[in-house]
Order: structure tokens, then sequence, then C-alpha cells
């Protein structure tokens, strides 16, 4: 039987074995990480969900097995779906065998789908044993208030209801402030015990705060979705829904999970108030408007499509399957499956052959432990550095939350307190106590994933940051000025230190966790440790790439040749290159016009109208027919193809004063093959004569062209003047004597006819030298005045 998480898993064998009147252990037992408690006369084990995952790949048969139970399938866990993908693969594979029934269980369960997932499966509907919840809307509730408006609701449910109380709420900070509040709220109510629950919490504080509430005694219980399903809290008659959950999200452009406060769903929604009617009539208090429970979204998004799919990935590539090959409710989607894959290949787990890829024996040794993929990498490497007991150490602080939240970032702080260098408090020892035991469990496991002899020597802390560059070599930062708080990192991103962490004082870190919005630029560094830059040379080689690069400095009065050692984004080393190629040193010289643009070049006001030209005539010949001899020109194409028209221009430039001098003209006109620049001058001329026989330069800056002439000089002429074939008119800015624009037209024809005479009226008292005849039509064309010649 799965189920989702640890405390379900052993309250529903608890719970079992207690109607069988036996002890866990007997013939209903259970198994998870770090505890087992089963027998030769169980026949019921209760797992959890990572553990169903190595049953199957130890042994896809499942053999001695009758009958998986998934039971709250409707979580949807990542975990839970591969469980799924497997087992029923696994049935296909042994068709001659007995087939392993399936069986999927919840309450909120879109039985459809799951249905048609399983051939039709019957669906069988239960009501159980359920009470009536009457449910109540309220207002609607900002996030910043969640707390407070939770408060007010408990406070006024204890004056009116009857029973103990569980409340919704999204994470631990919204419970910590409802705590408080209701701690000054109710000083000196002695019948009342406020009790958090969420997965943070020891083993142990989550049993006492679902233990029944003393006799004479009411409990509120403060909870996150933990408390949705799989338990019964006894007592509990009432259940306030603040509405919101906090979910873990995958980014992938940074490759961390961030949690995400999101409304509920109306299936969680259900779930919760159903917690109000277990065991007598209830009442169900929602902290929003009841036309927006239509609004909710039916079901909660699928965890395999909002994580990190890394450990899915690592363990279908040690199964021997690709993702199509298997069934699934929701497939893995193809960029974060992707990604996952190349993370994978940077941890050394798997390489690409053949158009897939294949599981190396690193990564089968990294899938058979029961943890991240990036821990898993840096425990079986800590061996060859004779840092088992150290990682193993590491391993178990970064598996479970920090117990020195909010005192620095430090790492070594929390490696002391786990090995009793520093005192751990009440609140603190259950959790290091688990924490130590984890982390012999973990040595327990590398030894027997390694033929090499266990050292155990690893006392000395001064290299935990390696460790952690092992595991996230993505997450390596420097310093962005001595002594400052920010960083950035190896995957390019920004990320802070609290003011004042005595970390500041390292130029170089290695980060384990992070936090922070999407939105926001920079990310908190909550958990590192100090790394010497060398460390990273000699152990992450792999990862390090070396490059020579050419790059302009002191604004492009030094060319800097140099070979680059990086760890993704981070400069590590550098070195002056004695020789530099010659296609290096021209490929800077295009990436600083690149990075400048075409401004940076020698234009002349006569290449830019040459350029202008061409365009025309292509946007002409594109506008008719679609497609056109004449070739793109435009900047940006320009600017995108540097390399194939300006390199062989570019020659030995040493200085970018140099690119002052370039043959701009040659590079530009090698673009128009033969007889283009023959046809340009006959269909896109520079100048057009008019009746004057003046030779007017046409202006190409301009769509369309433009002739800007005098409008004397245009007297006689009925037809606009036209280029390409008569297939362009020229816009005509006819010009006073003063060279101002008196109109602007495509249409000369219909000036003389119309506008001329209204322009006459205007001009003809300002300009009396100059020709105003009445019929422009017949009038010779003059360039002067009335006396000119001309």
């Amino acid at each position: 039987m799965l189920e989702p998480r640890r405390l379900a898993a052993k309250a529903a064998a608890q719970r079992m074995a207690q109607q069988l009147g036996e002890a866990v252990g007997e013939r209903v037992g259970y198994r998870m990480r770090l505890e087992s408690k089963v027998s030769a006369r169980t026949r019921i084990v209760v797992v959890t969900e990572g553990v169903l995952t190595r049953m199957l790949q130890s042994d896809p048969s499942l053999d001695g097995i009758g009958l998986v139970i998934f039971d709250e399938f409707h979580e949807r866990s990542v975990d839970a779906d591969l469980g799924l993908a497997l087992t029923l693969y696994g049935r296909e594979l042994l068709r001659d065998q007995p087939p392993l029934k399936l069986l999927l269980m919840s309450a909120t369960l879109d039985s459809d789908a799951v249905a048609r997932l399983l051939d039709d499966a019957p669906v069988i509907d239960s009501e159980g044993r359920s009470y009536p919840v009457t449910v109540h809307y309220g207002r609607a509730v900002e996030r910043r208030d969640i707390a407070t408006a939770v408060a007010e609701s408990v406070v006024n449910s204890l004056q009116q209801d009857r029973g103990s109380i569980l409340a919704f709420l999204p994470g631990q900070a919204e419970i910590r402030a409802a705590h408080r509040e209701l701690q000054a709220r109710l000083q000196g109510e002695q019948d009342i015990i406020i009790a958090p629950l969420f997965g943070d919490l020891s083993l142990e504080q989550q049993q006492r705060a679902i233990a029944p509430a003393p006799e004479g005694q009411r409990k509120v219980v403060l909870a996150t979705s933990i408390a949705e399903s799989s338990l019964t809290i006894d007592g509990v008659s009432v259940v306030i829904d603040s509405g919101y959950s906090r979910v873990p999200q995958f980014d992938p452009p940074t490759g961390m999970v961030r949690l995400h406060t999101q409304r509920v769903s109306r299936a969680s929604a259900e779930q919760r108030a159903g917690r109000a009617g277990r065991l007598a009539p209830g009442v169900a208090y929602r902290l929003w408007p009841q036309e927006q429970q239509a609004r909710l979204q039916g079901f909660a998004e699928p965890e395999i499509r909002q994580t990190d799919l890394a450990p899915l990935a690592l363990q279908l590539l040690h199964w021997g399957v690709t993702p199509d090959e298997l069934r699934w409710l929701d497939p893995p989607a193809a960029a974060p499956w992707q990604q996952a894959l190349e993370l994978l290949q940077r941890l050394q787990a798997c390489e690409p052959h053949e158009q897939l890829w294949r599981i190396t024996e690193h990564g089968r040794a990294m899938a058979a432990l029961p943890l991240h993929p990036r821990l898993a990498h840096m425990l079986l490497k800590s061996r060859q550095l004779h840092m088992s007991a150290l990682a193993c150490d590491v391993a178990a602080l970064l598996s479970e939350r920090d117990p020195l939240q909010g005192e620095g970032a430090d790492i070594v702080l929390r490696l002391e307190l786990l090995r009793g260098e520093r005192s751990a408090d009440s609140r603190q020892r259950p959790l290091v106590q688990r924490q130590r035991q984890q982390a012999r469990q973990f040595q327990q496991l590398l030894r027997r994933a390694s033929d090499e002899s266990d050292d155990n020597d690893s006392a000395n802390t001064e290299r935990v940051g390696l460790l952690l560059a092992l595991a996230y070599p993505d997450r390596v930062g420097r310093q962005r000025e001595s002594g400052g708080s920010a960083y950035r990192l190896a995957n390019g991103r920004a990320a802070m230190l609290r003011d004042g962490d005595p970390l500041r004082n390292a130029e170089w870190l290695a980060v384990a966790q992070l936090g922070g919005n999407r939105q926001q630029s920079s990310d908190r560094i909550y958990l590192a440790a100090a790394i010497d830059p060398q460390w990273l040379e000699a152990e992450l080689a792999d990862m390090i790439c070396s490059q020579e690069v050419l790059e302009w400095q002191n604004d492009g009065r030094q060319l800097v040749a140099e070979r680059q050692r990086r760890l993704g984004k981070l400069l590590l080393r550098r070195e002056p290159l004695a020789e530099v190629d010659d296609a290096l040193r021209q490929q800077a010289v295009l990436d600083w016009i690149r990075q400048r643009g075409l401004d940076a070049l020698p234009w002349t006001d006569v290449l830019r109208q040459w350029q202008a030209r061409v365009l025309c005539l292509r946007r002409c010949d594109l506008n008719e027919r679609g497609d056109s001899d004449w070739p793109d020109l435009s900047d940006q194409w320009l600017l995108t193809n540097l390399q194939q028209w300006l390199a062989p221009f570019v020659g030995a430039i040493t200085h970018i004063r140099q690119i002052q001098q370039l043959d701009l003209s040659a590079a530009l006109h090698n673009l128009l093959p033969w007889p283009l620049p023959q046809w340009l001058d006959e269909q896109a001329p520079t100048h057009y004569s008019v009746p004057t026989g003046s030779r007017i330069r046409i202006d190409y800056s301009q769509h369309p062209p433009v002739l800007a002439v005098k409008l004397q000089e245009m007297f006689g002429q009925q037809q606009t003047p036209s280029i390409a074939g008569g297939r362009i008119a020229l816009m005509l800015h006819l010009l006073s004597p003063a060279q101002r624009p008196l109109q602007v037209t495509q249409d000369l024809l219909s000036f003389w006819n119309n506008a001329y005479h209204e322009v006459k009226k205007d001009m003809k008292g300002r300009y009396p030298k100059h020709p105003w005849p009445d019929d422009p039509l017949t009038a010779p064309p003059k360039r002067g005045t009335k006396k000119a010649r001309h």
C-alpha cells in the first residue's frame, strides 16, 4: 500500500494493526527511509513512494506481492506516477505470470482518466462513513493577510462551534504567524491547545498534532496541505480553509525548485472540508466568496508537470526505457526532460549513444542511492577524495530541514551541530538526531555501493565547499566585489547573502540552497560554504571549459588575447596568448561591431542611399510577386551575417580606429552579383532630370522615395516622375523659392488642376519675381526668377 508521506504511511499501518488488535509489524507493517517494521507474518506493507520505485528497480515482477494499492492518488506526486508507469510496464513484460493486481484510491480522483489509462478498469464508488458538513463562505483574503484572517476565524469558531479545529494555511511562515496571533488572543484559555502541523516537523511532533485532545480540552491544528488526506485528527469538527497552498515549481532557467503560493483546486477544497465530517457532523469555513468557488481549477496540477525531472530521468535510464515507452496520465514534457538529461550528463550519470541516452556505471550506482542525483553523485565522488564521512554528513543535512534557520548561511555551523561540537536546544535535538541516523545510513549504503576502503577521517570541514560544488556545479558563485554580499553564479544568476553574514569574507562560494521569486533578478543564499577555486580546477576538470578569447578593452584601444578557464559563466583563470590566430582576431572585430551596431562602420550618405535603393526595388518585387532577385541588405540582415560579407575585408585590425579605414563600399557592392549593379542604375537612379534639365537627387531613405524640386521647374510636366520602369511613383516635395515644401503629392496632374491655384494665390504676392502662370501645364519651366534665362 503506497502512501505519499511518512506520517500517512505510519498512521495507516497503525490504524489497520489496531483494528486487527495487533502491534505494527505483525500482519500489518511499514517500510520507509530510515525505518522499517515488518516480519515473516506481515501480509500488508505500507510503504512511502520512493520505496516502491526501488522495489520495482530490483524486481519488476514484485515477486510475492499480489496487490499494489496507490492510496490518495489524487495528489499525483511524480513518484506515484512513476510507480504506476513502471508497474504497468512490468505487468506487460511478464504476461505469462499471474497479473499483479492494481488498486487506485482517492476521495477526489479524476476517475475517468485513470480508468482509460488502465484499459477501462472498473470504477467503484463508495460513499464511506461520512457526516454532513455545512460550508460557509466569507470575503476574499489577500495573501499577506492570510495568517490574521485565519486567526480571526479560529477565535470566532471557538466561540460558536464545538469540537476541535483544523485550519489550513499555505506554509510554515503563515502557520507561525497565526500561532503567534492566537497565543496573544487566547491568553489565559487553558482548555485550548494550539498545535502546528507541517512536513518539516519531526515525526513525533506531527503525531502529537494529530493525537486526540485530552479530556476537557479542545485542539486548534494549524496545518499545511499535509492534513488534506490520509490523516484523521480525532475530535475535529471544524475546518477553516484559507484557500491557498504552497507547491514546489521547477524553474527551468535556474534549475531550481521554488515554492509558489497558489489557490487550491476544487478537489482540494472538497478534501479539506471533508476533514470536518469524519467522526460527526461538522462545519467548514472557506475564506473566499462562493462565486469564486466555480472559478477554481478542478484538480491540482500534477507534480510531473512542475518539478525537477532529474530523479525521474535517472530512474528511467536505470530501468532502460524512454518516457514514450511507458503509459502515463501526464507524460514528462520535452523541454524539462531534456534539461534533466543534460544535468545527469554533467553529473556523469549518462551519455549520448546512437541518438539516445545510455546510463553509465556511475549512473547505476547513483540510482541505487535513495537521494537526489546531485547528492548521490557527491557521495560517490567523495570516496575518491577520501571525504566520504564528511559527504554523508552533508547529504544528511541537505536531506532534512535546516536546524539553524536564520543563523547565517555557512553549512559548517550545521556540521558542528550535527557532530556535537555545539550544543543543540530542545527544539533542534529531534531533528539533529534524525540527521545523525541518516548520515549513518548513508555511510552503510556507500560501503555497499563501492569496493574501495572507507576512510571516515574527514573531520576537517575546510573542503565541504568542494563537496557542494560536486553536487551543485551550476551554483558555484564568485563575489562581484570584495566584501560585498552579491555573487554571480555559474548558471548566470545573481545571488545575495544576508547583510552581515560572515561568509561575505569568502570570494568564492558553493551554494546548496537558494530561494526567491522567479520574477526577481537575484536569489537569496540560505546554505553555502567557502571554496578554493583551485579545487575546482583539480576536481571538476570535466565541467570546466578552456577557450581562447579576444576582447577589446579600454573602449577599443586595446585588443586583449588570452586563454580563459571557465565554469559555466564564471571565469576561473586567464593567461595571455603568445600568438593570436587571424581567425580569432577577425572574430573579435566582428563581435565588437555586432555589439555596437552597424553605425560603428564608416558609412557615408552615398552608401546609405545605395543600400536604400536596393531595398526599394526588393520591396517593390516582394509586394508584386512575393520574391525578388534583389538581396536583403537591411541593417538586421547585415548585422546577423557580418561573417559572410564583412569578414574578408577586416584583415589584421589591432585597433578599433582602423575600422574607419575599412573599404565598406567594396564590401557592400560585392553583395550585388552582375548584372544587378547595372540594373540598379537603370531602375533606381540616383537623380531625376526635371523639365528644366536640372538633375535632382532622389532621396531613397524615405518610402516611397522623395524628389524635392522647386515647383517652377516642373511646369509643363503632367505625369508624376517614377522609377523602376514606372512601377514606383516618386513622392514629390514641390518647393517654394525659399526651398520650403508647398505641396507633397504623388499625383502631379491632380495638383496642377486643383491645389495649384490655391498655392498660387498664397505665393504670388510673397514671391512676385517668380512666375505663377494661370496654366502651369503650358508654361515654360523656370529655375530662377522671371528675368532669368532658364
